[in-house]
């Protein structure tokens, strides 16, 4: 197990592309999505994936694609609506504004998108992750204790949203933040530490040294190869162990 962990968790060694995969367009309220699916050979466990601030793009596909090769279905899930990835700063903002504003709306895409998510997959048990803001969203749905059969929630440099109380079964978190990240800050992560130690919950953070807000985007000005390989193989274990494998 081990070894296909450090294979799979080899950024430079991956190869994309999932043997399954494909775009999936959903309603949710009448109103049009656009996902992608990305299956493993045999699956043990779905993982919900949350886009980054620009929407769902080859990103989150090739993050799909990577948690198939780890063993795991995988549904990157659409929050924005089809057709909708904003391109500049200004729009980006206001699509995250839009979607963090209004809690009930967030929910309702969120498990709309589990819903198509389980069309896909037999898989009973779900991990739910996500970038960025995305990863802001994962951690604002384990708040609300909305989703079924969950099993575990990562963040790789998100923001801590403010919610409701911590439901007292809130499954196991995982937060990946890089050192020099000041959105959030090492503030706003020693807030969330304090939080969650009175909420009794369960979690781990990993803090990785010199790597900034972004870490993990392929290509971007902000990108450590030290950091993203490490989280991912944080990851994989992450999953190993939600899913009892």
């Amino acid at each position: 197990m081990t070894g296909r962990l450090l294979l799979a968790g080899s950024l430079a060694a991956f190869i994309a592309g999932s043997a399954a995969a494909q775009d999936v367009t959903y309603e949710v309220d009448g109103e049009s999505f656009e996902g992608y699916f990305a299956a493993a050979e045999e699956s043990r466990g779905l993982v919900l994936i949350v886009h980054d601030w620009d929407g769902l793009d080859d990103y989150e596909r090739r993050r799909a694609d990577m948690v198939a090769e780890l063993g795991f279905d995988a549904f990157a899930v659409d929050v924005y609506g089809a057709g909708n990835r904003p391109e500049t700063m200004e729009a980006r903002i206001a699509a995250t504004r839009t979607v963090l504003g209004d809690a009930e709306r967030m929910q309702a895409l969120m498990l709309g998108g589990l819903e198509e998510a389980r069309r896909h997959s037999a898989a009973a048990d779900v991990v739910v992750m996500g970038y960025c803001f995305g990863g802001t969203v994962t951690l604002a749905m384990a708040r609300t204790g909305e989703i079924e059969d969950s099993v575990g929630y990562a963040s790789f440099h998100g923001n801590f949203p403010d919610g409701p109380a911590w439901p007292s079964d809130t499954a196991p978190l995982l937060i990946m933040h890089g050192g020099v990240d000041q959105n959030p800050s090492m503030s706003d992560l020693a807030e969330f530490v304090e939080e969650a130690e009175e909420a009794g919950l369960t979690y781990d953070v990993e803090i990785y040294a010199g790597a900034n807000h972004a870490f993990t985007v392929f290509g971007g000005g902000r990108y450590q190869e030290r950091a993203d390989t490490r989280s991912w193989a944080t990851f994989g274990r992450f999953l190993e162990a939600r899913f009892g494998s």
